[in-house]
């Protein structure tokens, strides 16, 4: 009798090895880190960083062991030091080795997935290149004056960034199975109208379907939908800087261009003074702006308003990306627009430089 209970506890230890749940072991090895500090593992949701896992380093080194359903994309971060490792995880062995002064540059071993997603990311390295030189050149003709030249160098980085978009499409378009592409569409979905973006989601074949980044693209599909042209504005109310809220729809009447911008934002500041432009041309032909800012320090949003000499309505909730409005319109960059006709009916998108300029010759000349 004793001979087979002990029999069956072996075996049942020998069952509970052989049927050991999927995992996760991550190890690495970092220069730089301290003793005691921690490493953590977030994954990026609604715009936040949320820790899935951590550890504490020690002679340099560190282990985490979890579970994940999907293999998807997740970001290590070091306490006290600067930026993050982007790199997929999946239920393996996976080694990490580098610096954490530059996380970004981690190697990751171990993980088939991270495999593909850096051969993807090497087949783009030569549009970083063209970037890059493009941007030498184009600085090189600002200091000598040589608007020609600049305006040439212009066009020829609109076309790099073109094919740069067009490469990941195509890659999503021709990996409808694979775990990297919704990562890659989400990164270049930016132009896309809630029908083209959809065309691609729902081109992904179904084992994609619990990938937090599909959820989120499909979600996002449904928000561009709302605010494609020939859309009812969707309407909101934020205060202005003195506290007052302030509806979208009390401005209808007008053309009216929903202006998302930031004072922090590079590009948003040398749009300005043609969005200035065109107000001073078109405002007493019918034409108005109605400001929304992705700030969240009010004295910097006030100072800007100020310094660019933005006349019309501004509001905001200070509330940074997570700025209501924003969010209501599916803006992930900036700056972002949407013309509207004097019903409130969206009728252009982006418009900006000439083409704004443009677009009002057309409805107000």
């Amino acid at each position: 009798m004793k001979k087979l209970l002990l029999l069956a506890v072996l075996v049942i230890s020998v069952l509970s090895c052989t049927q050991k749940e999927p995992q996760y072991v991550l190890t690495g090895n970092l220069d730089g880190l301290t003793d005691g500090g921690k490493v953590y593992l977030k994954k990026r949701k609604a715009g936040e960083y949320v820790t899935v896992d951590s550890a504490i380093a020690s002679n340099g080194s560190f282990m985490m062991v979890g579970a994940v359903e999907f293999p998807e994309m997740y970001y290590l971060f070091v306490d006290g030091k600067r930026g993050a490792g982007r790199l997929f995880i999946e239920n393996s062995e996976i080694e990490i080795t580098g610096s954490a002064d530059t996380l970004y540059k981690i190697e990751v071993a171990g993980c088939a997935i991270q495999d593909e997603y850096k051969a993807f990311n090497d087949g783009m390295s030569h549009f970083n290149d063209e970037f890059r030189a493009n941007y030498k050149q184009r600085n090189e003709a600002k200091q000598a004056g040589d608007t020609e030249k600049q305006a040439m160098l212009e066009a020829q980085s609109d076309s790099i960034y073109d094919s740069y978009i067009a490469y990941q499409l195509d890659f999503v378009k021709n990996n409808p199975s694979s775990f990297i592409s919704p990562t890659v569409l989400r990164g270049a979905a930016y132009g896309l109208s809630g029908e083209e973006l959809g065309e691609y989601v729902n081109s992904f074949d179904e084992s994609l379907s619990g990938l937090d980044d599909v959820k989120s693209l499909k979600e996002r599909v449904e928000v561009l939908k709302k605010v494609a042209i020939g859309q009812p504005a969707p309407d909101f109310t934020q205060n202005d800087p003195d506290g007052n809220p302030v509806k979208l729809s009390s401005k209808f009447g007008n053309y009216l261009l929903v202006d998302f911008w930031a004072a922090w934002c590079g590009p948003c500041r040398a749009e300005n003074p043609n969005v200035v432009k065109a107000y001073q041309k078109y405002h007493n032909k019918g034409f108005d702006v109605f400001g929304v800012s992705l700030d969240r320090d009010k004295d910097k949003w006030l100072e800007a308003i100020k310094k660019d000499n933005l006349t019309w309505t501004q509001v905001s909730d200070l509330q940074y990306w997570q700025n209501a409005a924003a969010k209501l319109y599916g803006v992930n960059s900036i700056p972002g627009n949407f013309l509207l006709d004097k019903d409130g009916i969206i009728i252009a998108t982006n418009v900006r430089g000439g083409d704004l300029q443009q677009k009002l010759a057309e409805l107000l000349d």
